[in-house]
């Protein structure tokens, strides 16, 4: 549950943190090189301060994957969600982490790209009080 340690690892390029108890109070240290994070199956709900966290401390970042988390609205989590609700999750992830050629399993397309430019900030989905 401790990232601690990682802090010590400043060249590193890749991390697999999958099925962990990773939370919403994750905190990973700047890590400059780092092009891979994996970050599937943990106990992730709350997707915009990820992505701000992630956007300040790995800014090389181009592959994430964060399927198995609540934060990722797609049926692997929840059977209510479809393809229109991935697909706005992923237009939002694309507009805060505007250097990612990969997101879960699929290739960023020029066309998600460019609609996240224009619509993405809007697609950050809000749960009622």
């Amino acid at each position: 549950r401790s990232l601690e340690g990682l802090k010590t690892f400043s060249y590193l390029e890749e991390l697999i943190l999958d099925n962990n108890l990773l939370g919403n109070d994750l905190l990973l240290p700047r890590l400059p090189h780092l092009h891979t994070l994996t970050l599937n199956k943990n106990q992730i709900t709350e997707l915009e301060s990820l992505l701000d966290h992630l956007a300040e401390v790995v800014p090389s970042l181009q592959y994430l994957s964060l399927l198995g988390n609540m934060a990722c609205p797609n049926e692997l989590v929840c059977k209510e969600k479809d393809e229109d609700d991935y697909q706005r999750y992923r237009y939002f992830v694309l507009h805060k982490l505007t250097n990612l050629k990969f997101l879960d399993t699929r290739k960023v397309t020029r066309r998600e790209r460019e609609e996240a430019l224009v619509r993405g900030a809007f697609m950050k989905v809000v749960k009622p009080k």
